[in-house]
Formats: C-alpha cells, structure tokens, sequence
C-alpha cells in the first residue's frame, strides 16, 4: 500500500466515525510517512502506530504513522491493513474522548501493555515511558500472530 493509498484509506475510514468523535478536535486526523519507534523500545522493536495529541498552541489531533504500519504489517494483505488502520484510529479517539471526559482509562491501559514490553524485555521502564498518549503499539511481526 503507498503512502497516498493509507493516507486516503485512513480519512475514509475516520469519516465513517460518529460526528462527536470530531468535538474539539481541532487538527483533526493527519498521516506522517514516518516509522516511530517508541522510547522505551528495548531492541527498537516496538512501533508506535499512531498518536493523540492535546496541545496548548496546536489544539487537538490524530497522527497516524505510515512507516510505523508497513514495518509491522507492510507483507500483510490490503483488508489486514484497513482493519488495523481503523483499530488504531479508533483508540486514538478514545484517547480524544477520554480526555474531554477528564478520564484515563485508556493511558492506564497503554501503560500497563508497556509494562509487560519491558517485563518480557527485562528492562526496567524509565517514568516517562508511558507519559504521552501515543497509540497501539506493535512489535514488528515475522509472520506468526498480529503483533502483540
């Protein structure tokens, strides 16, 4: 899939979210060409897929990173692709919503899968490593299980 497929992709699918997924999101949904890898990666094995940002100067928004995507999942098929696509965008707007509600559910939850990285890892995590809302992330796969 290129750049210009995924980034199309990923707009229509964020259409297809209810209208109050968009309260206050002012920057709305945009894709980098970027693979990020996370900073608590131990073996810069663990990609961050996507991000919600909230930020005092640039408002609100959604950055899903292609790079990120076709490191892990760029041998799979176009459907696997979509459906991952639309799984990330959905946890990045749950972190929006969860933030306009004042709750943390969701940046718990990262955290805790950021725990058992570095548990199976053996490293001991550092106090920011789970800090910002970055989105679902994925070891790169090598062909055998989705990634988690």
């Amino acid at each position: 899939m290129t750049f210009e497929e995924f980034e199309t992709a990923a707009y229509e699918i964020a259409d297809t979210f209810p209208e109050d997924f968009f309260r206050e999101l002012s920057g709305g949904v945009m894709v980098r060409e970027d693979c990020r890898i996370h900073p608590a990666a131990a073996d810069h094995d663990l990609f961050v897929m996507g991000e919600y940002h909230c930020d005092r100067y640039l408002g609100r928004f959604v950055v899903l990173y292609y790079g990120s995507f076709m490191q892990c999942f760029g041998h799979c098929s176009g459907e696997f692709l979509l459906e991952r696509i639309r799984k990330v965008l959905l946890h990045e707007f749950r972190h929006h919503l969860e933030s306009l509600a004042g709750e943390r559910d969701l940046e718990i939850e990262d955290a805790v899968e950021l725990s058992r990285y570095l548990e199976r890892k053996n490293v001991m995590p550092s106090d920011d490593a789970g800090r910002k809302r970055q989105g679902i992330f994925h070891k790169k796969l090598d062909g055998t299980g989705d990634g988690r």
